[in-house]
């Protein structure tokens, strides 16, 4: 009896100590790059980076406000194009996926989750910049969005999945028609766990260079509508990382610093409405 409660007991130590060599080993180049980006930009952070323009080569200063600016009218356009479509899709799925239409959206969700994201900037390039003879912030926009697509829709899906069904039998005994009850129960009761969703799928592009590079391109100045080619962080980390200039390798230290945190602010910010998320188990 002794030595099978002894055997269970190193079992038990093992096994922990096993999850937590693993956890601090996954948490090593996590730990790692936000050390090292932010010992190597933070340096380049000062006001001049979030209110000029950047210089010509060769002179000192400059910063990257329209690639801020530009980084977020990007953003601004994926949602637009990317969460409507979504979310709309998602709910066609959790209401009638079960029909041969829905199984095939829902394959090609699943499949488009793994395009990779330089496939569909080609797809846009000849989609929109090829018709429209120029770059611009709608392609970068359209690009960023159907990245956003699949990650919006499964989410959608699967957080409407877990709503108690109880609450649609509620409201369809109380006299609501079905469509109402779905957009004014479910889809509010799930909306917590969906704007998560979008947060990632958010976090997920604004990394993205390789569709950028072939829609929106990138602009040394200040681009003021939708159809000119915008200045992004990606493009701009991108461009300034391959220079042979010491001066746009420290400004590009920089943009990586504030983009890490935007996606981490985005990210954190997710962990939190899941946290917090009410009425769905």
């Amino acid at each position: 009896m002794f030595s099978r409660y002894a055997r269970r007991k190193f079992s038990d130590i093992f096994v922990r100590s096993a999850c937590v060599a693993a956890t601090v080993i996954a948490l090593v180049p996590l730990v790692s790059v936000l050390y090292y980006v932010t010992s190597r930009g933070i340096g380049g952070i000062n006001w001049e980076f979030f209110s000029e323009l950047p210089k010509p080569v060769g002179e000192a200063g400059g910063g990257m406000a329209n690639a801020l600016a530009g980084s977020f009218k990007l953003l601004f356009l994926a949602c637009v194009f990317g969460i409507p479509p979504g979310v709309l899709a998602g709910v066609y799925l959790a209401e009638f996926g079960d029909s041969r239409f829905g199984k095939l959206v829902r394959f090609s969700a699943d499949v488009m989750s793994g395009v990779p994201s330089i496939t569909v900037g080609i797809f846009v390039y000849s989609l929109v910049v090829l018709r429209a003879k120029h770059f611009s912030a709608f392609a970068g926009g359209v690009a960023l969005g159907v990245l956003m697509l699949p990650t919006v829709t499964r989410t959608t899906e699967e957080l409407l999945k877990l709503v108690p069904e109880s609450l649609r039998e509620a409201a369809l005994g109380l006299g609501l028609p079905k469509w109402r009850a779905t957009l004014r129960v479910m889809l509010r009761t799930a909306a917590p766990g969906i704007a998560t969703g979008v947060m990632l799928a958010v976090a997920r592009v604004a990394g993205e260079t390789a569709p950028l590079l072939f829609t929106a391109f990138s602009n040394p100045f200040w681009s003021s509508g939708l159809n000119e080619p915008t200045a992004s962080l990606p493009v701009i980390i991108y461009n300034y990382a391959v220079s042979p200039y010491e001066e746009w390798h420290r400004q590009a230290w920089a943009a990586a610093l504030v983009l890490l945190l935007l996606v981490l602010l985005l990210n954190v910010s997710a962990r939190l409405l899941v946290r917090n998320r009410v009425g769905v188990r």
